[in-house]
């Protein structure tokens, strides 16, 4: 079955090709494409849309190229569900995916500038880095060799960090050989990292430079924004010195914090139940007291009787 699929876009394409125009496919097509085929060109674009038609009319011109160059696959879509998981701004949209990971192409409608950007980015920017690799691969808390890093903290479950990975890659594709791009997975892989740095909000971007770090406090996530500050805009924040590693006490201790930040209804739990014990503790002995000074009253009243 997927051979037929492979051999019925393979002529699908060369139709389209022969005819001079994008081939335009639906969703659930671009999602088979992405999962199955290493480079694919997608142009996101909608209908009655003028410069939607002027990207298509450049991509065209330049498929063949596109074709030769990285075997990729060149398609339209219009009026797409997916293109917000790629970029906020409007169609069109385009979007180089190598190996299933998005590039957002942030550039001019310029085919040589198109053309290098992809082909200089045939493999993901952005590495992934764990609690393992962070500080042999960074040198963070020394400032060594390995450069400056910008790092992006992210979660599986925040719908914001998944649609800025596109424009991350795009990110890491502006300033290649200058400064390394790196994500990491603050709940899982890179949780020790994250408690070390203070991070507890998702997405939550850092420069680390000549041993110092800078904090990205803009709540502007464009590529233009992540790229001036990681250039010259971090100077403008106030630096702080990149912490060591946390023991392992200190990391278990920073755990619960984090822990009970993240659930409070624990704290609530935790009251409740110590003020339960502490009354159930505190009645029986009450309970106990109260015949005991009913005893002495009563002892205290004969002995009263007698004396009179």
């Amino acid at each position: 079955m997927k051979l037929f699929f492979v051999c019925f876009y393979i002529f699908v394409q060369t139709v389209y090709i022969a005819n001079g125009s994008l081939e335009v496919v639906q969703d659930e097509e671009l999602m088979n494409l992405i999962r199955t085929e290493k480079y694919v060109v997608v142009l996101f674009s909608k209908k009655y849309c003028e410069s939607c038609d002027n990207y298509a009319n450049e991509l065209t011109a330049l498929r063949e190229d596109l074709v030769e160059t990285l075997n990729s696959w060149v398609v339209k879509v219009e009026d797409s569900q997916m293109t917000r998981l790629y970029s906020p701004e409007p169609e069109p949209v385009l979007v180089f995916f190598r190996h299933g990971i998005p590039l957002l192409y942030d550039g001019p409608l310029n085919d040589e500038l198109i053309l290098h950007t992809f082909t200089s980015n045939k493999d993901p920017v952005a590495k992934e880095l764990t609690d393992e690799t962070f500080e042999h691969l960074t040198q963070a808390a020394t400032g060594a060799t390995t450069g400056d890093w910008f790092v992006m903290f992210y979660t599986p479950d925040c719908i914001e960090c998944t649609r800025l990975q596109a424009r991350w890659e795009a990110v890491g594709a502006v300033l290649k050989s200058r400064v390394n791009i790196a994500r990491v997975n603050r709940v899982t892989t890179g949780a020790a990292t994250a408690r070390r740095f203070n991070v507890f909000d998702v997405p939550t971007f850092i420069l680390f430079r000549q041993g110092k770090m800078y904090r990205y406090q803009i709540q502007k996530y464009d590529v233009a924004s992540l790229v001036d500050f990681a250039r010259t805009w971090y100077k403008n924040v106030p630096p702080e010195k990149v912490p060591l590693p946390k023991s392992p006490f200190d990391d278990f201790t920073t755990l619960i914090v984090v822990y009970m930040k993240e659930n409070p209804w624990l704290l609530f739990i935790g009251v409740g139940t110590f003020l339960l014990g502490l009354v159930a503790a505190i009645i029986p002995r009450y309970a106990q007291r109260i015949p005991e000074k009913k005893k002495i009253n009563k002892k205290e009243k004969k002995e009263k009787s007698k004396d009179k």
